[in-house]
């Protein structure tokens, strides 16, 4: 059981990572050359997603390491 909550999260962990950086890639190309070296541009809104999926996998990541 251990080893499927580990894959898991391990799994969701690469996908988060992977679609936020597609997604912060999105972010600069549409945004203007002022907006580029800003810390505003992980505070966007379409990074939230990629957020919650990226912290689900840790919390299962230790939770596997737990059990």
């Amino acid at each position: 059981m251990e080893w499927i909550l580990g894959f898991s999260a391990i799994i969701l962990l690469i996908i988060g990572l992977i679609g936020q950086a597609f997604e912060l890639r999105k972010i600069r190309i549409d945004s203007t050359q002022s907006q580029l070296g800003s810390a505003n541009i992980f505070l966007n809104k379409k990074n939230f997603k990629w957020y919650a999926i990226i912290i689900i996998g840790m919390i299962i990541w230790y939770i596997a390491e737990r059990m």
